[in-house]
């Protein structure tokens, strides 16, 4: 509560991190006064784990501590403040991290106008005249169609010959549905496979035994 206070009166950014008693849930969060919530503006929020702590928690014995977990929260920290301080990518306004389920929920967490901490709703305040004083932004400007090449003196088209191959991975795609943001890095071999047509083959002629030639190609060699 500090470090909240301390950085509410400064309007500085942070981060903070967490791992659930269970050690198998965490979380990182991005705290920016005024536009995302403070740790007074609303209780602590943690991933559900799915599992009941009471088979966890025993007395007289310390919350449990999971290594791999910590190790992932804090990679994961560390990256979001790398891509903050770097202007590159989404910045996480809260990701956590289920061990169990492999669920990563992300969302952002909103001030509360009624927080108990006074140096927040200033900071709140004053977010919102910034942002009423900012001018609009530019209307993105459309680039008009430029034909590339007025005349084509030698002749030259164009074939679509990919679109077999890129009907590909849509096919294999429709074979196996994937999840949201993923995709096929590569076609199989077998889609890479050359169709050969029936006349394009060698007809062999089934009249003559395989005997008869071995014997006329020893009678040449003799």
């Amino acid at each position: 509560m500090s470090i909240n206070q301390a950085c509410n009166e400064l309007g500085q950014t942070w981060f903070e991190s967490g791992v659930a008693e269970n050690a198998v849930s965490g979380h990182i969060q991005l705290l920016r006064p005024g536009e995302l919530a403070c740790f007074e503006c609303a209780p602590p929020l943690i991933v559900a784990s799915g599992i009941d702590e009471s088979t966890l928690k025993r007395e007289g014995v310390c919350a449990a501590s999971l290594p791999t977990t910590m190790g992932i929260v804090a990679g994961f920290l560390v990256q979001n403040a790398l891509k903050y301080l770097l202007d590159f990518g989404d910045v996480s306004s809260y990701l956590g991290y289920n061990a169990l389920q492999d669920h990563f929920p992300t969302m952002a967490l909103k001030p509360n106008p009624e927080c108990t901490s006074y140096w927040c709703r200033k900071q709140q305040a004053a977010y919102k005249e910034r942002v009423a004083a900012a001018p609009p932004p530019p209307p993105v400007a459309v680039a008009a169609a430029v034909e590339l090449h007025e005349s084509n003196e030698w002749g030259i088209e164009l074939d679509d010959c990919d679109a077999d191959e890129a009907a590909a991975p849509a096919a294999a795609a429709a074979a196996a549905p994937l999840a949201s943001g993923l995709e096929f890095a590569h076609e199989t071999s077998a889609q890479h496979a050359p169709q050969h047509k029936a006349e394009d083959m060698v007809q062999a002629d089934g009249g003559v035994d395989l005997g008869d030639l071995m014997a006329q190609l020893k009678g040449i060699q003799g």
